[in-house]
């Protein structure tokens, strides 16, 4: 009798250890697959940027509706880098053409100067001023870059809303996903 009252009693044991093995299993994947969303969540929201394209502003390079993925944490910006900025409380995508102390020469022939340099690289469509900037040569403010549109006939850009805070930029574009009728 005693025998099997032991034997009863470590078959019940082992049954709680095994339920209480498997209580712990399932409290550790649960803690994993929290920890596992909030540091993506973090990754997502604070390391990269992903959003769609507004406009076909920045065309042939990006098209309206693409998804862009953006590297938020680089502060420090170069000519042609294509970012994501805010004005007016909307997303925007352009091109850095001109950074702080630059000079942006704009004529009624649609050449682009900065500094001095024609800017002709692969963008097929002239470059006129607009309402935002009264007079050129423009030279841009410190803390400021001046970005435009690929697709300058059509772009909203500095030549509509000036120079845009580097605070206002919110990340370098480092891919684009093309939109396939999504």
């Amino acid at each position: 009798m005693r025998a099997a009252n032991n034997r009863s009693c470590s078959q019940i044991i082992r049954k709680r250890r095994r339920e209480a093995e498997t209580r712990n299993g399932y409290i550790q994947l649960f803690i994993r697959i929290v920890l596992v969303i909030v540091c993506g969540g973090l990754l997502f929201t604070q390391g990269f940027l992903i959003t769609r394209a507004p406009d076909n502003g920045m065309f042939s390079a990006v098209k309206g509706g693409d998804l862009l993925i953006g590297f938020r944490l680089q502060r420090t910006f170069l000519k042609n880098d294509v970012v994501v900025y805010k004005v007016n409380g909307k997303e925007q995508v352009g091109r850095i053409l001109g950074q702080e102390t630059d000079v942006i020469t704009l004529d009624d022939s649609g050449e682009l100067l900065v500094n001095g340099t024609p800017q002709t690289g692969e963008i097929a469509f002239p470059t006129y001023a607009k309402k935002g900037i009264k007079k050129y040569p423009y030279r841009v403010p410190k803390g400021c870059v001046f970005i435009l549109g690929d697709y300058r006939t059509q772009a909203k850009d500095s030549r509509d809303y000036g120079p845009i805070k580097k605070e206002n930029v919110k990340a370098k574009v480092i891919t684009v996903l093309r939109r396939r009728e999504l």
